[in-house]
């Protein structure tokens, strides 16, 4: 049960519409009327700035953390505490690219699951983010080192395990959430193999290659 619950709260957590809010309040726009539709960082960053991007971009992080650590809270002396808190961390990247709020519309759920998975397994982050860093920076495509960062994930919490650093829950989470990561992606993916990506700093037509 305290799986399912976490579960729940996860998705109303994840399902908060941050990037629209912030389109709305900002500058008057729907973020889903514009570029990529979608509500994260990346379409932030393209469609009201980098002040704004920064914004959205730390609360949907903060989406995933939250989740975690109020499973954690809320379920504390249960024996399936951290499989409550991957059960939540996961629950968030649903809510957050599906949200009911908004109509099942959504971002792609990297930097929320970025969150959660800093929540659950902290080491893996301190690998994974200068993997994809330099992948962004060397490509210029954001969505390459989102997917790139998702599929790592699972393989560098699996190894952190074997030495202790982490736990079986958090590979488990790290799985799921590497499917649902790379298959928001499909669209990037599909133009990343046919060489039409859209680059950061491109300019062109606003196909975005959003991340989040």
């Amino acid at each position: 049960m305290s799986v399912l619950l976490a579960a729940v709260l996860g998705y109303v957590l994840g399902a908060i519409p941050f990037g629209l809010l912030i389109g709305r309040l900002t500058r008057g726009i729907d973020l889903r009327d514009h570029g990529s539709q979608r509500t994260g960082a990346t379409n932030a960053l393209r469609t009201l700035g980098p002040r704004a991007a920064t914004a959205v971009l730390l609360l949907d992080v903060g989406k995933g953390v939250a989740a975690v650590l109020l499973a954690r809270a809320l379920f504390a002396g249960d024996s399936l505490v951290e499989w409550s808190a991957a059960s939540a961390g996961f629950a968030s990247i649903v809510g957050h690219n599906w949200s009911a709020f908004i109509r099942f519309t959504g971002g792609r759920g990297a930097a929320t699951s970025t969150g959660a998975l800093g929540a659950m397994s902290p080491w893996t982050l301190v690998v994974l983010i200068p993997i994809v860093a330099v992948v962004v920076w060397r490509t210029r495509y954001v969505s390459l080192g989102s997917i790139i960062g998702a599929l790592l994930a699972p393989v560098i919490t699996g190894l952190l395990w074997r030495i202790d650093l982490a736990s079986v829950p958090a590979i488990a989470y790290a799985l799921a959430a590497a499917a649902l990561v790379v298959g928001a992606h499909a669209d990037n993916i599909a133009r990343l193999r046919a060489g039409t990506e859209r680059r950061i700093g491109q300019k062109g037509r606003e196909a975005a290659d959003v991340a989040s």
